[in-house]
């Protein structure tokens, strides 16, 4: 693994926290209260990843998300953000909650927080799924902030202005940004009313752009798309 993360860190781009328009990090952050499995330990083997990443103004359109870090507006106002990394299995559910330990330091979360400005997401998509693929919360971080590092972002807010906007025209868009990904290594989630929740980039066991599945691939490129730009 860590071989093949050094080959993608030497060929990405420069650096990019994420689509943070402004971030400032909070001074500190206390330790959130321990996390609570939400399912069964299943400890199968890693076979492929997903990278998913989250379109925030539709999380923050919720009025009782308003006072978080990552929707107040105190510490920046964000476009896409680092949702998690999930490791899946060849077949069945994806392994998760292989151990809620080590926890991840105050510190480590707080360095996270202009991808993932949630800090109890931090330790939550560790203990959940880093678990399953790392020993140590640092390398899980790691290996996600690699490949996040490695993307690039389209103009969401102008893309949302589009009449008759579709999901094939944020793939175009997205593919035009990143010429070494295809249109079926891209996937995007949206509501029910077609709004925009968020992306999928699916990846190889080596950490390198492979086919999604279909419930990876989500909303098909003929349908229609709406993204609330919320800023």
């Amino acid at each position: 693994m860590r071989g093949l993360l050094l080959v993608i860190a030497a060929l990405m781009p420069g650096p990019a926290l994420a689509q943070a328009y402004q971030c400032s990090l909070p001074d500190k952050v206390e330790t959130p209260r321990p996390i609570r499995p939400d399912g069964p330990v299943r400890k199968t083997p890693v076979a492929t990843y997903v990278l998913a990443a989250s379109w925030s103004p539709e999380y923050c359109r919720n009025p009782r998300s308003a006072a978080s870090m990552q929707c107040s507006g105190r510490n920046g106002r964000f476009g896409f953000v680092l949702h998690g990394l999930w490791p899946e299995a060849a077949k069945g559910p994806p392994p998760q909650w292989c151990s809620l330990t080590p926890r991840p330091r105050p510190e480590t979360i707080r360095s996270q927080l202009c991808m993932t400005p949630v800090p109890w997401l931090v330790e939550h998509e560790w203990a959940k799924h880093g678990s399953c693929m790392a020993k140590r919360p640092e390398t899980y971080f790691k290996v996600s902030n690699i490949l996040w590092r490695s993307l690039r972002w389209p103009d969401a807010d102008r893309l949302s202005r589009k009449k008759d906007l579709t999901a094939g025209d944020l793939r175009e868009a997205i593919l035009a940004v990143n010429p070494a990904w295809k249109r079926d290594q891209i996937g995007i989630e949206t509501n029910a009313r077609g709004w925009l929740r968020g992306l999928k980039f699916c990846y190889s066991r080596r950490f390198l752009p492979r086919r999604c599945e279909r419930s990876e691939f989500g909303t098909v490129d003929g349908a229609p798309l709406k993204i609330w730009r919320g800023l």
